[in-house]
C-alpha cells in the first residue's frame, strides 16, 4: 500500500502542468485518467464498470469497459492540460494501432476498442443477475461498436493534429492511414449515421457527425504537407465547403433560433455546443451565441444540468449528463458568458462524490449518480471547461 501512494504522489507532482481556478480538480481528473489507463497499451476505458443503469431499474445499461475513438481529441486536449504528455502519446498511438487495417478494407472505421485493441465487442445479456437495484439487463460487450458513427473522423484526425509534430515526416503506416481516413470523410459524409449518443433508432442526417467530417478535412487540410497530400487537397478543400454549407444551410433553424440535433430538424441537442469548440464558426457569430443560449434555456433541468436531448427511441427517461453541462461551461466561457460559464461548471461538480469522482449522469429528481462510474469524459470535459473558463477571464482581464 505504501508503495502505491508513493507512486501515485511522486507521479502527480511530475504533471503539475495546470495553473487556474479549479486546480487542485483538475489535477485530480487528471489522475483519474491515468487510473482508467490500462498500462500495457496505453487504452483509456471509458468507465471501469458494466451496466450501471442511466435510470434505476430501466434497461440503458452498457458496458463501457472500452475506448471509443469518439473520445480521442477530447481525451488528448485534456491529457495536455493535465500534463500528462506520456499518456497522451501512448493513447494516440493506441488508437492508431488499433484502427491502422481497417481502412485498408474499405469498411467504417470502427468506434471503439477493447483495451488491448480487440474489435469484436459483441454483446450478450447476463440474465442470472438482477442489476444494480433491479436494473437489467446486465450487459457485457457493447454492440455500438457495429455502428456507423461518421464522428470518429473527425475525433480521429483532429487528435492527430494535436498530438504529431507540425512539419515533421510521418512513417508510412501512419500517413497512409491518415489519408484513408481524410479520404472516407469526404466521400461519406453525406450519409446517414447512428450519432456521437449511438442511437439505436434508424441511422439520420446528425448535425455532429457532419460537424466532425468537417474538423476531419479542416485538419487533414492543416496536415497536408506532412500528409504529402497537395493532390488531395482541391478534393478535400471541396468537400469541407459542402460539409459547412449543408450544416449553415440544413442545420440552423431560424424559428427555434440554434443549430439543431440533425439536418432539417426542429430538436435540440447538446452536441450542438461542439460548433465553437472545435472552431466551426467564431464565438462570436450570433447563431452560436443564440444556440448556446437555447441550450442553456430549455436542455438544463433545475439544478443546472445539461440533458443530451429531449426524447428518443427508448420508454424511460435517462439523467441530465455531466459532460454536457461541462461543454456548456466550455461554450458559455467561448462565448464571453464567463460568470454563466463558471455556474454551469460548479453545477457539474457539486456532483463530484467524497472522493472528487464523477459519474455519467445525475437524476434530475434527487440528482443521485446515474451510469458508469467513474466516466473518463465527464473528468475530461471538467478539465476542457477549467482551461477554458481560465483562458476567457485572462483574455477579459487582459482586454481591459
Amino acid at each position: 500500500m505504501s508503495d502505491t501512494i508513493e507512486g501515485w504522489r511522486s507521479w502527480s507532482k511530475l504533471h503539475r502542468g495546470y495553473v487556474g481556478p479549479w486546480q487542485d480538480q483538475v489535477g485530480h481528473s487528471g489522475r483519474v485518467l491515468r487510473a482508467l489507463t490500462f498500462a500495457p497499451t496505453g487504452a483509456i476505458v471509458a468507465a471501469p464498470t458494466t451496466s450501471l443503469p442511466e435510470k434505476a431499474g430501466g434497461t440503458r445499461n452498457w458496458d463501457y469497459r472500452y475506448t471509443w475513438v469518439r473520445d480521442a481529441s477530447f481525451t488528448l486536449q485534456a491529457l495536455a492540460t493535465a500534463a500528462c504528455e506520456k499518456e497522451k502519446d501512448r493513447f494516440f498511438g493506441f488508437l492508431t494501432r488499433a484502427a491502422a487495417t481497417q481502412l485498408d478494407r474499405g469498411v467504417d472505421l470502427q468506434i471503439m476498442y477493447g483495451i488491448g485493441g480487440e474489435r469484436d465487442l459483441s454483446e450478450r445479456l447476463l440474465p442470472h443477475l438482477t442489476g444494480w437495484r433491479n436494473s437489467s439487463p446486465v450487459r457485457i460487450g457493447n454492440d455500438a461498436w457495429r455502428q456507423r458513427q461518421l464522428d470518429v473522423y473527425g475525433e480521429l484526425l483532429d487528435a492527430a493534429h494535436q498530438t504529431l509534430p507540425p512539419g515533421d515526416p510521418l512513417d508510412p503506416a501512419t500517413r497512409t492511414f491518415l489519408l484513408q481516413a481524410a479520404e472516407t470523410a469526404a466521400q461519406r459524409w453525406p450519409q446517414p449515421d447512428q450519432g456521437i449518443w449511438e442511437r439505436r433508432g434508424p441511422s439520420r442526417h446528425f448535425l455532429h457527425s457532419k460537424l466532425m467530417c468537417w474538423v476531419a478535412l479542416d485538419r487533414a487540410i492543416a496536415m497536408a504537407p506532412a500528409l504529402q497530400a497537395d493532390e488531395h487537397l482541391p478534393h478535400w478543400q471541396h468537400e469541407r465547403d459542402q460539409v459547412r454549407q449543408a450544416i449553415e444551410q440544413r442545420g440552423w433553424n431560424a424559428d427555434l433560433g440554434a443549430f439543431t440535433q440533425a439536418l432539417d430538424g426542429d430538436d435540440l441537442d447538446a452536441s450542438a455546443l461542439m460548433l465553437p469548440i472545435v472552431g466551426f464558426l467564431p464565438p462570436h457569430d450570433p447563431r452560436v451565441q443564440s444556440t448556446v443560449l437555447a441550450i442553456a434555456t430549455h436542455l438544463t433541468d433545475h439544478n443546472g444540468l445539461v440533458r443530451r436531448y429531449l426524447t428518443d427511441e427508448l420508454p424511460e427517461e435517462e439523467g441530465t449528463f455531466l459532460l454536457c453541462t461541462f461543454w456548456l461551461a466550455q461554450a458559455l466561457a467561448l462565448t464571453g458568458h464567463t460568470t454563466r460559464a463558471r455556474h454551469a461548471f460548479q453545477a457539474a461538480l457539486a456532483h463530484a462524490n467524497d472522493l472528487g469522482l464523477l459519474a455519467e449522469e445525475a437524476d434530475t429528481t434527487t440528482a443521485e449518480a446515474l451510469g458508469n462510474f467513474p466516466q473518463a469524459f465527464s473528468h475530461i470535459g471538467l478539465i476542457n471547461a477549467a482551461r477554458a473558463i481560465r483562458d476567457a477571464e485572462r483574455h477579459t482581464t487582459h482586454a481591459r
